[in-house]
């Protein structure tokens, strides 16, 4: 199984407009805080899935020589997380769309013209896509309703993905992703602050740690952080384009 994060940054990306601090700089030259929408690609042997699909989708294809997926799974109906699925116009129809009913619903309210092919999933049940088997858990992302995180299994290899959530995760779902390969985790400010709706970065590292995580990257990331080779030193940051083969 191959993981690649396409994009790690929060709602409004890296650089955020009309910003000039010292992260969103280093973003405009270049380096590593340069992030944009979340989107993760999950690859096997058989395919190749797109977790969430963010506005900057089209260009996460191209700068990782994407031309198609076999399907999409949403964890929730933000902006951020669904609206680049618009891109597929004229590119690849009818694609395989999976999430929670609710989610499908609000989301296709939109996405209708792209006729994706719909599969509404329920919590906890697995189901399989190019030869990986995926799980759809409960986390809590107020004030969103149906938000899920995604658990991707390969024989004993575990990867689990928080989406945007925040600490409080369900003890159902606790139990289910208990030992992980990898987890990548909601981490969007640093430990110095606190928002309402995303665990920060010192909360993703704990919840590595209580699950028994292998190893822990951060993702969704806003640009308070210290520009990207300044705060990897002490916080386990992802970028764009990092890869992990589980």
């Amino acid at each position: 199984m191959k993981v690649t994060l396409l994009g790690t940054g929060d709602a409004t990306g890296t650089p955020v407009i009309g910003c000039d601090c010292p992260t969103c700089m280093d973003a405009k030259n270049g380096g590593k805080s340069r992030r944009l929408r979340f989107s993760i690609l999950v690859q096997s042997d058989k395919g190749q899935v797109l977790v969430d699909t963010g506005p900057d989708l089209k260009w996460q294809m191209i700068e990782n020589d994407i031309d198609h997926v076999d399907a999409v799974i949403w964890t929730h109906g933000h902006y951020d997380h669904y609206a680049g699925f618009g891109e597929f116009h004229r590119i690849q129809r009818n694609v395989n769309v999976y999430g929670l009913k609710e989610t499908l619903g609000y989301i296709l309210d939109y996405l209708y013209f792209l006729k994706p092919s719909r599969h509404d999933v329920l919590l906890y049940e697995p189901f399989e896509l190019i030869g990986l088997t995926f799980t759809l858990f409960e986390v809590k992302h107020p004030p969103a309703k149906n938000a899920v995180g995604v658990m991707v299994c390969e024989g004993d290899k575990k990867v689990v993905i928080t989406g945007d959530a925040i600490r409080a995760i369900p003890s159902k779902s606790m139990e289910l992703i208990q030992n992980p390969d990898l987890l990548i985790a909601d981490g969007i400010v640093p430990p110095t602050m606190n928002v309402r709706k995303h665990m920060n970065s010192q909360e993703a590292v704990e919840l590595g740690e209580e699950i028994g995580a292998k190893e822990v990257v951060l993702t969704h990331l806003s640009h308070y952080f210290e520009p990207h080779d300044v705060a990897v030193k002490t916080i386990p940051l992802g970028y764009d384009g990092m890869v992990f083969e589980v």
